[in-house]
């Protein structure tokens, strides 16, 4: 009887002490900055100054007029499976 007792307690005694938890720390989270109201606007800016312009290509020759043929391409029937 006194063995039972004794393993009784011993039981009871490690069954509480496995049910100790550890303590679970909050960290605080970091402040978020929020912006404040908008400030007054600036004056304008000033127009810039115009680029200067490009030099003007030269005329290509007239080509001769065709024959009244006509040409016809027509696309593929359906596209190429993978």
């Amino acid at each position: 009887m006194k063995h039972t007792m004794l393993i009784s307690a011993l039981l009871a005694t490690l069954a509480l002490a496995a049910c100790d938890r550890p303590t679970v720390v909050n960290v605080p989270a970091t402040p978020v900055a929020v912006p404040g109201p908008a400030g007054p606007t600036g004056a304008t800016g000033s127009q810039g100054a115009t680029g200067t312009q490009g030099d003007e290509g030269s005329k290509g020759a007239t080509g001769k007029t065709g024959d009244s043929t006509t040409i016809i391409v027509m696309p593929p029937a359906s596209a190429p499976a993978n």
